[in-house]
């Protein structure tokens, strides 16, 4: 059976009224007119059956009903204030869930997540990974970094990030027998692959290489395991500059080969349409742009 609930607008202003006992004073705090509160009173009223207020010469008095109603309604509107600041703060603080690929989560987020935590002590990050599609809404992610052309329906897209594709190794092969001067001199080193083997196939092909054998070499599920392998020397790498950004940096990885291509996709910053504008939503997002605009 649905609850019978007197109007909201007229509880707000006995509320007031009750409280001040004038309706003037009351008009005042709610900013409406003397009027309007009057009226309110009255639909109150009749909602109820019985009158609330003893209207006197000079003064406002409570009948024995209003009372009763009084003190009650000075709890439920508190409680509704209470319930909607803390409803704001979890906007705002506490945890922002967050969902991205193994290898952005491994090679490019964690590493500086720590710079928005110290910036926001207040906001608890959690990291969870998957290359699957996630229904964001359903699973209560509240933002998440796709790979992607960013035409995704029903949700809030923002362009993160593009990247190259070039070849990285360890600098420690580089000084053995075999020299790595041109493409085709690859095929002295063993190839390193992830689970888009592809890739270095086209890569060979774009930059006119026709002695090296792009299907050989061992094969990795995830894109921070091949470049872990390269970094022990396992052998070349096909980087994507945003995934090896870092390990170019701290020498770790070497850039060979002057040659780069643009990848086919790009990194999009996706949240659910109802989550998207909310204050901490919107603090990591203009964050991993800063980011990525400093990379």
């Amino acid at each position: 059976m649905p609850r019978r609930i007197p109007p909201l607008n007229a509880l707000k202003s006995f509320e007031a009224a009750a409280r001040h006992l004038s309706f003037t004073k009351a008009a005042d705090e709610l900013f409406v007119t003397q009027a309007a509160i009057s009226h309110q009173i009255k639909t109150l009223e009749e909602f109820l059956g019985m009158p609330l207020f003893r209207r006197l010469n000079r003064s406002l008095m409570l009948t024995d009903e209003g009372q009763i109603l009084f003190p009650a309604m000075g709890e439920a509107l508190d409680l509704i204030m209470v319930t909607t600041d803390r409803l704001h703060r979890h906007q705002q603080v506490g945890m922002l869930n967050i969902a991205t690929m193994d290898s952005l989560a491994a090679n490019w987020l964690v590493p500086r997540l720590g710079r928005f935590r110290r910036a926001n002590p207040d906001i608890d990050v959690r990291v969870s990974t998957s290359d699957e599609l996630i229904d964001y809404a359903r699973d209560g992610i509240d933002l998440g970094i796709r790979y992607g052309r960013g035409d995704w329906p029903g949700v809030h897209v923002t362009h993160l990030m593009t990247e190259e594709v070039f070849p990285v190794c360890s600098p420690k092969i580089l000084g053995g027998e075999h020299k790595l001067n041109n493409p085709d001199d690859l095929q002295n080193f063993t190839l390193l692959h992830d689970d888009m083997r592809e890739d270095w196939r086209m890569w060979l092909m774009a930059v006119g290489a026709t002695k090296v054998d792009p299907t050989r070499g061992p094969g990795f599920e995830h894109s921070n395991l091949v470049y872990q392998a390269a970094v022990f020397g396992e052998g070349v790498a096909l980087g994507r500059s945003v995934l090896v950004a870092d390990e170019l940096k701290q020498g770790r990885l070497v850039k060979v080969l002057d040659f780069s291509l643009p990848a086919n996709y790009a990194y999009w910053i996706v949240s659910p349409m109802a989550a998207a504008e909310h204050p901490k939503v919107k603090l990591f997002r203009d964050w991993l742009l800063a980011e990525a605009a400093d990379q």
